[in-house]
């Protein structure tokens, strides 16, 4: 009874404890806001990327792609069609996007990507990163998504994009027509023959102009959000908005290289839609196309000798069942797919230099905040070694009383414990209360000091990702707690040690 009795006493009246509780609750919070912010950042990281690339990849070595993409995914079939949900081929090159804002062409450099909507929805999240299928913000308000869910994605121009695409076609039109007559008024002015070398069109072409305007290019694309937009601060209310540079119905242009002997490709697609992942690397680089229009562009349709004509991929995206087979289904797929020609992987192997680096971060970071709980362990040391020198004559009376070398000990061990222990507790409300909030502290101390801490373009995401995993909490409470009763230990044998006559004789 008197060891609890002497742990509560010291830890009322003893203020100097108080550093070590602080010391103590500062590194646990600190882990736990870290570790979580780290397993929220690789969960989202790992998801996103996943979502894009699917689940493996089969790749061809050359861009020039390889032929009968049907006959691929039959062979994908038969090989682990037990271990499939879904399959998809595409064409992935580099090209260039083009398009006009402010009087002026905007150049890009992009990752172009053919695919099938259809299929390439049932590989990865396609729908959940288009924004017709969302709420989408319109001044003050929101109107409702253009698209259920539900709805399979294609390349058909939404309701809005499809007005948005006839009212430009209307300003042409009128721009075109005033042109023919300014014209017309200039040549009676001057009453010269030769036409106006700025405008040369007749009636008849302005209309067909304005009316081929209003008809979709037979090139359709996704395009990434990051490279048609641009933050802006409003001077009115002080607040940061996105300006659209393209809006769904525009059109842009495209510049690829053919397969093959490379030569200079290009076309004009129409914008179906905006594609928006969250990862600014993605947003920032990609452009969905259909495959047909990319394949016919880049030279990949060939004719075979039965008439019919087959078109080349340039990989095949697959969606597992179940991830934990990812690797017998790759072995199987490389048994049938040569790798001088083919490139099989799992989306981690693709991505591996990057989750690898986020791991050894995360790692390193772990071992520096760990030691931050071992210095406040030696806060402890050095604390407990100060008590006993102090209350040595304390620790004789009390063995002259009775008290046994183990109940001595025990009374420091236990006060290193409820250091621990009230340290931790404290210290795991606190992280926890700091991840909830996470974000809204960031806006505060970005408003402090002027300028963002967590930068959507460094860092991919537009808000501070978090995960709390449960037994990393524990396991970093526990460790502390542990640490707290290490240090405690060699104070507690030197007072264990004390003899009772040489005790009540310190000075």
């Amino acid at each position: 009874m008197y060891k609890l009795l002497l742990c509560q006493r010291y830890l009322r009246t003893r203020y100097i404890a108080l550093a070590s509780i602080i010391s103590v609750t500062l590194g646990v919070a600190t882990m736990i806001v870290v570790n979580s912010v780290m397993a929220g950042f690789s969960s989202e990281m790992r998801d996103r990327i996943q979502g894009i690339l699917s689940d493996i990849i089969i790749e061809t070595r050359s861009f020039d792609g390889e032929p009968d993409a049907a006959t691929h995914q039959a062979v994908v079939h038969k090989l682990a069609g037990r271990y499939i949900s879904g399959v998809t081929a595409t064409v992935e090159v580099f090209g260039m996007l083009s398009f006009q804002y402010g009087g002026q062409y905007i150049h890009h450099p992009v990752t172009l990507v053919g695919i099938d909507p259809r299929s390439k929805s049932s590989v990865g999240p396609l729908v959940d990163y288009l924004q017709s299928y969302h709420d989408q913000p319109q001044g003050p308000e929101s109107i409702l998504a253009e698209r259920s869910k539900s709805q399979k994605p294609d390349w058909e121009l939404t309701p809005s994009a499809a007005a948005h695409r006839k009212h430009i076609a209307d300003l042409n039109s009128q721009r075109l027509k005033f042109m023919k007559e300014l014209q017309h008024q200039k040549r009676e002015e001057t009453a010269i023959a030769d036409p106006d070398p700025f405008v040369t069109e007749t009636d008849a072409s302005v209309e067909t102009a304005a009316a081929a305007n209003d008809v979709p290019q037979d090139g359709r694309v996704y395009i990434g959000a990051g490279l048609i937009s641009f933050p802006q601060k409003d001077q009115e209310t002080n607040t940061m908005r996105t300006v659209s540079m393209v809006q769904p119905g525009d059109d842009v242009k495209i510049s690829t290289v053919t397969a093959g002997t490379p030569e200079a490709a290009y076309f004009s697609a129409t914008v179906v839609d905006v594609f928006q992942s969250g990862m600014s690397e993605y947003d920032s680089q990609l452009v969905y196309c259909n495959i047909e229009t990319l394949q016919k562009v880049r030279k990949m349709v060939r004719s075979n000798p039965d008439g019919s004509s087959s078109r080349a991929i340039t990989s095949i995206q697959i969606k597992l069942k179940d991830y934990h087979d990812a690797s017998k289904v790759v072995e199987l797929l490389r048994s049938e797919f040569p790798p001088e020609t083919y490139n099989v992987l799992t989306w981690e192997q693709k991505q591996g230099t990057l989750l690898a680096a986020v791991e050894v971060e995360s790692s390193i970071l772990n071992i520096l905040l760990f030691l931050i709980i071992a210095v406040a362990g030696f806060g402890i040391l050095a604390i407990f070694f100060m008590i006993v020198v102090e209350k040595t004559r304390d620790i004789g009376i009390l063995k002259a009383l009775g008290a046994s070398s183990a109940g001595v000990m025990s009374i420091f061990l236990s006060y290193g414990l409820s250091l621990g222990m009230v340290g931790s507790g404290v210290g795991v409300a606190f992280g926890l209360l700091f991840v909830r909030y996470i974000n809204q502290i960031e806006s505060v101390i970005a408003l402090i000091t002027g300028r963002k801490v967590f930068d959507e373009k460094i860092y991919y995401f537009k808000e501070i990702p978090t995960h709390v995993d449960p037994w990393t909490v524990c396991w970093v409470a526990i460790g502390a707690m542990t640490i707290a009763v290490v240090a405690s230990i060699l104070p507690a044998r030197r007072a264990a040690q004390l003899q009772p006559v040489r005790a009540l004789r310190h000075e």
